[in-house]
């Protein structure tokens, strides 16, 4: 076989596309795979310029990059394989490896392309990209369904956390009013005893002045265990959310007044309860039963922890901004390092001595207020007194 023909043959069959065409860019021979990549039959493109194989916007730029290598012999895209789009006879365009060659033949120059198509490649590219993009968002939402569930867990978690501390805390408030408990009832239900067997006895003697003496002993112990109980209702009720603020508008002076008038009549010998209000304001916006029970609290502790021939402060002060109620007293005071155990519940200082108490009424206090939307203050130091504000923001 001489060369010429090994050379038609290798034309013919060759896998990948050839196509030539004169310096002119003029098409003068395509094989048969070039044919069918762009679906052309050999007559209808030999003699045609080649730019009717490439799309828009590349199609008039060909002849301008072979007539400046032709001026000027740089080879741009000669020698060089790149990536272009093929415009098939039906308008379809594919993407292919162009790889072009110059050859002088018969005292001519000759452009040979060689054409390999990159469709599959393409299309399988395209599709990595979308199974990637596919297994990217899988990714992602399987990443954020991890972390809404360690989120979901970590909440659990720190539920599970509140509900121990939570149990801690009942477990020791029980122990606390165990303790409380067996103290408090058992003085006052001692006291009710023997008075009431001294009863007897004076009776028989027919003594009316003793006999007055330990009725209002046994009055007394009733209107402390009586104390007691409520508190422990006070405590149950808001441990179990059944306080609720029912705030109206009254008249703070006068709600004032009556309970100075009513706290006066438990006051120790030459106790002097001594009110004052400031500010042209005296309407407040509040709840008047938790306000009461409140002020009536911190009367109680100023009366209980104050000695006899003494002044307690009841003051109110309303501006445009705030409500303010304080109860100062002269009596025992609270030790500073155990100020900040003040609003925990059955705390009292070890300076309380024999006086009786819970110590939840501060603790009752603080919720009312918390509950009608302000804040407790106090200032205090042993030995110096007490002074305990309320205070709330003027709606």
């Amino acid at each position: 076989m001489d060369n010429l023909k090994l050379l038609h043959a290798i034309f013919n069959t060759a896998i990948d596309g050839i196509i030539t065409i004169d310096s002119q860019g003029l098409i003068e021979t395509m094989n048969p795979a070039a044919l069918r990549l762009f679906g052309y039959e050999e007559e209808e493109v030999s003699g045609e310029n080649i730019s009717v194989l490439i799309p828009k916007p590349d199609k008039g730029a060909h002849n301008g990059y072979l007539h400046r290598h032709q001026d000027t012999g740089k080879k741009r895209i000669i020698g060089t394989g790149r990536e272009v789009l093929g415009l098939k006879k039906d308008g379809t365009t594919f993407p292919f490896r162009l790889a072009v060659s110059e050859v002088e033949y018969e005292n001519r120059k000759i452009y040979t392309g060689f054409i390999h198509d990159l469709s599959k490649e393409k299309e399988a590219e395209e599709n990595l990209k979308k199974y990637t993009s596919e297994l990217e968002a899988k990714i992602k939402e399987r990443t954020q369904n991890l972390e809404h569930l360690i989120n979901d867990l970590e909440k659990a978690r720190d539920e599970a956390d509140r509900s121990m501390e939570k149990q801690k805390e009942l477990n020791l408030l029980k122990t606390r009013f165990v303790s409380m408990a067996s103290h408090e009832f058992r003085t006052p239900l001692s006291s009710i005893q023997l008075s009431a067997l001294l009863i007897d006895k004076y009776l028989e003697k027919l003594e009316p002045e003793n006999i007055l003496k330990h009725t209002a002993k046994i009055k007394n112990s009733v209107a402390h265990l009586t104390g007691i109980l409520n508190d422990f209702l006070s405590l149950e009720k808001l441990e179990a959310g059944k306080t609720k603020a029912l705030l109206q508008s009254f008249d703070l002076v006068k709600f004032s007044e009556e309970l100075i008038e009513e706290m006066q009549l438990i006051a120790k010998q030459n106790q002097n309860i001594v009110y004052q209000h400031t500010g042209a304001i005296s309407h407040v916006y509040l709840d008047p039963a938790l306000l009461k029970n409140a002020a009536i609290n911190l009367v109680s502790n100023a009366i209980k922890y104050s000695g006899e021939n003494t002044f307690i402060e009841f003051n109110s002060e309303v501006d445009e901004a705030e409500v303010c109620i304080t109860v100062k007293d002269n009596g025992i005071g609270i030790p500073e390092e155990e100020q900040k155990h003040l609003f925990q519940p059955f705390f009292r200082a070890h300076n309380t001595g024999n006086i009786p108490g819970t110590g939840l009424g501060l603790n009752i206090v603080k919720r009312y207020v918390e509950l009608m939307g302000g804040k407790v203050i106090y200032h205090s130091a042993q030995h110096e007194g007490t002074s305990v504000s309320l205070i709330f923001k003027n709606r």
